[in-house]
């Protein structure tokens, strides 16, 4: 069974209750009949959902792509900083041959079409002491370096001499592009926050204040307004959560 998305229901309903509602009033202040001023919010409601869905959707839709993609570039290139060196060499060749470019093994870096690639994959973004280290030892001939990131002191001096790098984005697109991820992937299924993680940030003690000061500002503002009732019925509810929260919340 597909898990309904209750954000984006709840956008829904907001925006097609908001669209319903105000053009009601707008209708109702010029003194049109009701029935007539009924059916016309109806109609505009039901138009507000179908283009607010359709919007909404495409947005969410490319948002889950690009996350999806994002996730996966991250597992690889933790992979690839968890993984033996010998591994990251074999993997990397097999993805760069599968690309159609002469690659082999030579001592702790790789031969690709002539020219050395210096493989380095760290947790953090490469130093210049690390980048130091490698044109101290590899400087005398052209190469590149595949890495998941770099300072900018560390790309700055590494291009100073006129070497390339290859950063984590390249590795995966080579990877996606030849369909050569490594598989099992070395925490390839990170940990994901739960409904009770979400739950016990949402009741944190913390959020009494913020739930407080919220409440009271809508209190404050049922005095302004010609619709009272809704501040009236949000701020005591805000109010309530802050109490319960305060009172029952977790201790962060």
């Amino acid at each position: 069974m597909r898990k309904i998305d209750l954000p984006f229901v709840a956008d829904l309903l907001f925006y097609t209750f908001s669209a319903g509602l105000f053009s009601l009033c707008i209708l109702r202040y010029y003194r049109v009949p009701l029935p007539v001023a009924v059916t016309a919010a109806a109609l505009l409601a039901l138009a507000t959902l179908a283009l607010v869905f359709l919007f909404l959707y495409a947005r969410r839709q490319k948002r889950a792509i690009t996350k999806k993609a994002r996730e996966a570039r991250d597992a690889l290139l933790l992979h690839l900083a968890l993984e033996k060196g010998e591994r990251v060499r074999a993997a990397l060749i097999g993805a760069l041959t599968a690309d159609g470019r002469e690659a082999h093994c030579e001592d702790d870096c790789i031969r690709c079409d002539g020219e050395l690639a210096i493989p380095l994959y760290t947790m953090q973004p490469l130093s210049a002491d690390a980048v130091a280290a490698i044109l101290r030892e590899y400087g005398e001939e052209p190469f590149t370096l595949w890495c998941n990131d770099l300072t900018s002191e560390a790309e700055k001096l590494l291009f100073s001499f006129g070497k390339k790098a290859e950063k984590g984005d390249a590795a995966y697109a080579l990877f996606e592009r030849t369909g050569t991820t490594p598989d099992p992937l070395i925490c390839g299924e990170l940990p994901r926050r739960t409904a009770r993680t979400k739950l016990r940030v949402a009741f944190s003690k913390h959020n009494a204040r913020p739930y407080f000061i919220s409440g009271v500002f809508l209190l404050a503002m049922s005095l302004f307004t010609f619709f009272p009732v809704y501040y009236l019925i949000s701020g005591g509810i805000l109010l309530t959560c802050a109490v319960c929260v305060r009172i029952f919340g977790y201790s962060a």
